[in-house]
């Protein structure tokens, strides 16, 4: 079985990853891939062995899907929350429900019980000092620390009044100070 470690040295060979992004969609051609690549067949062939031998590519030549979940569950769970977001007078139950959706500093998920998803928002809106303005880019940029999705939790703030929104610019409103 391919370690997480193992996979990622794989992967961050270009070659093997457009491998890899091939085999996901049809077997392995590797004049064709070559061709769309600028390299030689050969050195296509050399990596598609050590992607086979790795377990990643079937006899086939297509990607084996169930390596990667082996891969995937072998990948270390959450680790705790970062202390330093825990700083602040949170209740016993608040701290265990930003455990939950924090993973060091990042929101792995946004609660859909909304005193959860509450406690958590107010988490994020610390990090906006009150009293100053933001330009939605400098707000997305931050957001985006926390969560990929950084529209979603924007808008949630703005909706749960822990920030205001005028004219595209924002600040904090609301939330623990």
């Amino acid at each position: 079985m391919t370690s997480p470690t193992d996979y990622l040295r794989l992967t961050l060979d270009p070659v093997r990853l457009a491998v890899l992004g091939h085999a996901a969609v049809a077997p392995v051609d590797s004049e064709v891939l070559a061709s769309r690549l600028g390299i030689k067949p050969r050195r296509i062939l050399v990596e598609v062995g050590r992607l086979r031998e790795a377990g990643l590519l079937d006899d086939d030549l297509r990607l084996d899907r169930r390596a990667l979940r082996r891969v995937a569950e072998a990948m270390p769970r959450a680790v705790p929350a970062d202390p330093s977001l825990l700083h602040g007078e949170w209740t016993a139950e608040e701290l265990e429900t930003l455990g939950k959706f924090f993973s060091g500093s990042r929101l792995i998920g946004i609660p859909s019980q909304a005193s959860k998803r509450r406690v958590v928002l107010e988490r994020v809106a610390q990090e906006f000092e009150p009293g100053l303005r933001y330009p939605e880019r400098e707000v997305n940029e931050l957001l985006h620390v926390f969560h990929p999705d950084h529209a979603l939790l924007r808008r949630l703030l703005v909706e749960d009044e822990l920030l205001t929104r005028a004219e595209g610019v924002y600040w904090r409103t609301g939330g623990r100070f």
